[in-house]
């Protein structure tokens, strides 16, 4: 596009914009091809679209999405609720390329009671209201088979799928299946059971689909009562056993107040690229709808716009007609004869707090499931977190922890492990042999190693690492820092990971002086920081362990005369440990070590069995 072509572009959506009503209403941006690339709603229709072509916008995606817009048009309504749910239907009837996504893609099954002489209840992902009555959808598969399963047990509906008919009752057409030999069933096709006692057990079953089990139990109660007072003692343990059984099912299902009736409760979790909009229906005190929306933004829309299109899309998926609507935060819209709370304590907020958490859990387990499709992603994850934490001027890609092990100062050793990626890096490990140190100097000897670590990193030209991590608290950390920033001038930032009275690791320090960084124990990334701390403590105490076996075996070995260290290492090396090499036989060692030094070697260990008569 040349620039004569955009400024007559620009000229002519101004010229549109200037004769824009100031009323509520839905606008829709349309590209060169006259497709819809965005659709909006507004209070103000002049004063939202102009919004869109002041010089100081700022964000680099709303310029793109100008930058696209050959044509405006609008319909103007009169509400803002109208305009809202206007924009919903645009939304999802044009799925404009800049509007927010909405990622579900999914069918979630439903509960039908149908229509039929003898009505049937089962589950379906297939609507069709020609056919019965629907109730649902059922984002959570275990509370549908819950309902189900309380309904089968209480009121029987017929499994069979025949098109049973009043006619064919009367006339005999029917043979009772096994479904009644079992009684699973009353065999209402073969008069068994009354048409009238079935409908009105599909009428009871009906009220539990509908979230009424309150009122249901108080009519089964009064009847039980009805039937003991006319002396009808089976009936009234039938009853009986009804109530109890839908009175286990309700504490169940009942999580506040059975006093709450009607309410829509709606909170969002979001990030820089997703929102998660939970939605939960409480019905007589049962949560009977739990869904969580995951809406992909698309041009950094707020989290209140996209709970005002969340509340209109879930009341018109899940047919709610309630007349109250519980936030965790003022909305600025107005919903024609609905109100709006925000509770602050009581059996409301406990709602709203199921809700927040439903929400965070659904993000959560997403968050998962995709950095198990991508690990890339939880290493990025928590180095951002690690950044943060400490305030570094980039992701600690490459992490380095030291450690030292000795007992006495004796076989004094240390180990330097390498994260990369939140990875240990296997190949970048280094074992250290303590050269300047006498005696348990845990100090000292950390100085030696990192001097000698850096030093030589230095020299080759190595890639330093982003961050150094010790394994203890602020002494080992002032150590670390008088040789890396004190004495070879470097600038990598300096951590330590302390541990507690029981020697668990508690909390991690770093700055200087050094503070303690708050980061929950129980979170991943304090995991992760505890896993390099462990890796360099295995790390030095199997070397450490090592060296000390090598040193027992050569200190025996080194008490033969005229056996050398190179005969010793082939012993070793082929044995593998002193017994070995004490039970092994002359020709054995003669093929080891050669006939003088294999004699040597078998005298020396068998002359006490010489001289024993």
């Amino acid at each position: 596009m040349t620039k004569e072509e955009n400024e007559a572009r620009l000229a002519k959506l101004q010229n549109i914009v200037k004769n824009l009503p100031e009323k509520p209403g839905s606008y829709q941006y349309y590209d060169k091809e006259q497709t819809i690339i965005y659709v909006g709603k507004a209070k103000n229709l002049k004063a939202r679209v102009s919004s869109y072509f002041h010089k100081e916008v700022d964000r680099f995606k709303t310029k793109v999405l100008v930058s696209k817009i050959w044509d405006i048009t609008y319909t103007v309504v009169n509400t803002e609720e109208d305009a809202l749910l206007l924009e919903n239907a645009l939304i999802k009837k044009y799925n404009p390329r800049y509007n927010v996504l909405l990622k579900d893609g999914k069918t979630y099954p439903s509960i039908c009671m149908t229509k039929e002489y003898l009505p049937r209840i089962f589950k379906t992902r297939t609507i069709n209201k020609k056919w019965g009555q629907y109730f649902g959808p059922y984002s959570h598969i275990g509370s549908m088979y819950a309902m189900l399963d309380i309904i089968n047990k209480l009121y029987k509906p017929r499994t069979c799928r025949f098109p049973i008919t009043k006619e064919g009752i009367a006339q005999g057409k029917y043979k009772p299946c096994l479904e009644y030999y079992i009684h699973n069933c009353g065999a209402p096709c073969i008069g068994k059971q009354s048409y009238e006692d079935y409908q009105e057990n599909m009428e009871q079953a009906r009220e539990i689909l509908k979230g009424h089990t309150r009122e249901l139990q108080r009519m089964l109660f009064y009847k039980m009562q009805q039937a003991a007072e006319d002396l009808k003692f089976e009936q009234a343990q039938s009853l009986k056993m009804r109530y109890e059984a839908l009175e286990n099912y309700a504490a169940k299902s009942e999580v506040v107040s059975h006093t709450i009736n009607d309410v829509d409760v709606f909170t969002i979790t979001s990030d820089e690229k997703n929102a998660f909009i939970n939605y939960i229906h409480v019905e007589q005190g049962q949560v009977n709808q739990s869904f969580t929306f995951e809406y992909k933004k698309k041009l950094n829309e707020s989290d209140e716009e996209l709970l005002q299109l969340g509340i209109v899309e879930m009341r018109e998926r899940f047919k709610s007609t309630a007349k109250e609507i519980i936030l965790a935060e003022e909305l600025d819209i107005q919903l024609d004869g609905i109100t709006l709370t925000i509770p602050q304590r009581g059996d409301k907020r406990k709602l709203l707090d199921l809700s927040i958490q439903n929400g965070k859990q659904y993000k959560f387990d997403r968050l998962k499931q995709a950095e198990k499709l991508n690990p890339e992603q939880r290493a990025t994850r928590l180095m951002k977190e690690l950044q943060t934490a400490l305030k570094l001027p980039k992701m600690p890609y490459h992490i380095e922890c030291f450690d030292n092990s000795n007992i006495s100062g004796t076989d004094a050793v240390a180990g330097c492990v390498v994260f990369k990626a939140m990875k240990p890096s296997k190949k970048d490990y280094r074992k250290y042999n303590i050269k300047t140190v006498t005696g348990p100097d845990d100090y000292a000897s950390m100085k030696e190693v990192v001097h000698r670590r850096y030093t030589r990193m230095m020299e080759e030209n190595t890639p330093l690492p982003d961050l150094i991590i010790t394994d203890g608290g602020i002494g080992q950390m002032h150590v670390v820092r008088e040789v890396v920033v004190d004495e070879l001038k470097l600038d990598i930032p300096i951590a330590g990971l302390a541990k507690d009275d029981r020697h668990r690791t508690n909390e991690l320090l770093a700055g200087w002086p050094a503070q303690t960084v708050g980061i929950d124990v129980k979170s991943e990334l304090f995991r992760v920081l505890t896993q390099i701390q462990d890796e360099v403590h295995r790390y030095a105490i199997s070397f450490h362990r090592d060296k000390r076996s090598k040193h027992a075996l050569h200190s025996e070995l080194e008490n033969i005369r005229g056996i050398g260290p190179k005969t010793r290492e082939q012993l070793l090396n082929s044995l593998k440990s002193v017994r070995k090499i004490k039970e092994a036989g002359l020709e054995e060692l003669i093929s080891i070590a050669g006939k003088a030094k294999a004699q040597i070697v078998y005298d020396h260990f068998h002359a006490s069995e010489e001289n024993t008569p």
